[in-house]
């Protein structure tokens, strides 16, 4: 018996998140449970919980994403998640960075099957793209690292006055009141836990909201992409 058929059939919950592409979810959850336990990508444990702890946690940070903008889902793995919301919500163009072949393979893969033509896989670690990759509106992350490390990642790759949201679990409020002097020096100007996903899952998921102002990632991180920017410059008129 293959890893696929521990895959739970998709809760009704699901076919209301993700509406008309409810059988592309379908198709990914199965991507999950066969390709990516195989690849190392998830674990096999994972699997009989993977609509109501991964695909449906990820979906419902829709619901606090403005409309139209852009969006780096840091860190992206097997595309969680930056795979969920991509597939309801198609106002958005989403960047999936990640730092490793193997999941990047795999996010290809995913995107080209599942037609998500307003995705774009790069590979590369968020300081390393820095000046490279165009300041976004929204920086998405789940399960990445302690919320100042992961700020400290995020952070400088948002547009002035954008918003890094982080999908945390019950320690999220423990973790604002540790970082909040890191977040300030990185440009923070407000810093809330919110919660989603009411009547879809339960417990409801808890997002930490970091917006920013005029200069993210500080004064530091500013220069750092001027100075990025003017590189990229010069080697393109060569």
């Amino acid at each position: 018996m293959t890893e696929a058929a521990e895959l739970p059939p998709a809760p009704e919950e699901a076919r209301e998140v993700f509406g008309d592409r409810f059988g592309d979810a379908v198709r990914y959850a199965e991507l999950l449970a066969d390709a990516g336990v195989r690849r190392g990508l998830i674990g096999p444990r994972e699997v009989p919980r993977l609509w109501e702890r991964h695909l449906l946690n990820c979906a419902v940070l829709s619901e606090v994403v403005p409309e139209g903008v852009t969006v780096c889902d840091v860190g992206s793995g097997a595309g969680l998640p930056g795979i969920p919301l991509a597939l309801v919500r198609p106002d958005l163009k989403i960047t999936l960075l990640e730092p490793l072949l193997r999941r990047t393979n795999f996010l290809n893969e995913v995107v080209e099957l599942l037609g998500l033509d307003h995705v774009t896989v790069v590979r590369g670690r968020a300081e390393e793209v820095l000046g490279t990759l165009t300041p976004v509106h929204v920086v998405t992350a789940r399960a990445v690292a302690p919320l100042d490390r992961l700020a400290a990642w995020g952070v400088p790759l948002l547009r002035p006055y954008g918003e890094m949201l982080a999908l945390k679990g019950d320690t999220a409020e423990e973790e604002v009141k540790g970082a909040k002097a890191a977040l300030s020096k990185l440009g923070a100007v407000r810093t809330s836990v919110l919660h989603v996903g009411e009547d879809i899952v339960d417990p409801l998921a808890t997002v930490v909201r970091v917006e920013v102002g005029e200069s993210p990632g500080g004064v530091r991180f500013a220069a750092k992409r001027a100075k990025a920017a003017s590189t990229g410059r010069a080697r393109r008129r060569r």
